[in-house]
């Protein structure tokens, strides 16, 4: 039997279940939420032009009508159309609900409801999903640079357990660091052959671009991948990312607005280009004699014209 499609007050239950928040500083997956949000308040002028686009797209609760297209680069974009993960499957459970951000375009939520269904066949019990995006995409108020064009997805490196968590556990319950306290290698005490598999199997599925990771994570795949290496060429090291596994899709067939980036070197990145990551100049970094200034925040302008009307629809 085909597919049926979603219908769209799914969205606009799960946008009502989840008001416009205050996002905690840094919105790291380990950071606790609310299970009672403080509302945003209004902007005060919010079509000026040196409003920041995060405080746009941040209060937006719902998605924009009209056909599922994104719009942009990842950490420059929008999308339309967008549907929500419904919280609770069989194989997973979303996280933080207070943030909002279970969104994405078509093509993510199906991707991840079938990465789901395919977890327990590697010995993972089930996904825990943290970040997305917001219903419309674009910058977000707090934490990531990218998650912007519906076509990212965090997940957690703890598995789900054996029971439906309740709200506040959603909110409450820490990530699991999996990286030693010297940032070396993973720790032995939490890592198991099962993350790889789990790591293996996300990266081997075609519509994936590329997973970030932590770079002692990296390490820990390079040494248990085995003879079949071609997939560690999609799994990146990236800073942070020790608590769960960032994926992100190509853009789907089609989608002329949408901008890929470019392919992964060849290889599997496990010779210099990840020793990189060890050297003390990235371990242990000495503060710049000057202090940087902060770079302004990202306006509307600096978006795909179409974000415009993206963030405006009703």
């Amino acid at each position: 039997m085909p597919k049926q499609p979603r219908l769209p007050r799914l969205a606009v239950a799960l946008a009502a279940l989840v008001p416009i928040l205050v996002a905690a500083p840094g919105a790291r997956a380990q950071d606790k939420g609310s299970v009672n949000p403080r509302p945003l308040p209004p902007l005060a002028d919010p079509d000026a032009p040196s409003v920041a686009a995060k405080e746009l797209f941040g209060r937006a609760a719902t998605p924009a009508p009209g056909p599922a297209r994104a719009y942009g680069s990842y950490a420059k974009g929008c999308f339309s159309g967008g549907e929500a993960l419904p919280v609770d499957g069989a194989t997973w459970q979303v996280m933080r609900l207070s943030r909002n951000r279970m969104w994405g375009t078509p093509h993510l939520v199906d991707f991840m409801e079938r990465l789901a269904a395919k977890a327990p066949k590697v010995g993972w019990p089930g996904l825990l999903v943290g970040d997305m995006s917001q219903p419309r995409g674009g910058p977000m108020l707090t934490g990531h640079a990218s998650h912007q064009l519906g076509l990212d997805a965090d997940v957690w490196l703890t598995p789900m357990p054996g029971h439906r968590m309740s709200r506040l556990e959603r909110e409450e319950t820490s990530a699991t660091d999996m990286v030693r306290s010297d940032r070396l290698d993973i720790d032995p005490q939490v890592w198991t052959p099962a993350h790889t598999r789990l790591i293996r199997l996300t990266a081997q599925q075609p519509e994936v671009a590329r997973i970030f990771v932590n770079a002692a994570i990296k390490k820990a795949l390079c040494r248990e991948a085995g003879g079949d290496r071609g997939w560690l060429t999609k799994v990146r090291p990236m800073y942070g990312h020790n608590y769960h596994y960032h994926i992100r899709l190509a853009c789907p067939g089609g989608a002329e607005a949408c901008d890929d980036q470019a392919p992964p070197p060849p290889g599997d990145g496990c010779g210099d280009e990840l020793a990189y990551w060890f050297s003390d100049a990235v371990l242990h970094p000495k503060p710049p004699k000057v202090k940087p200034k902060p770079r302004p925040p990202m306006t509307l302008a600096a978006l795909p014209p179409a974000c415009r009307s993206v963030l405006k629809a009703r």
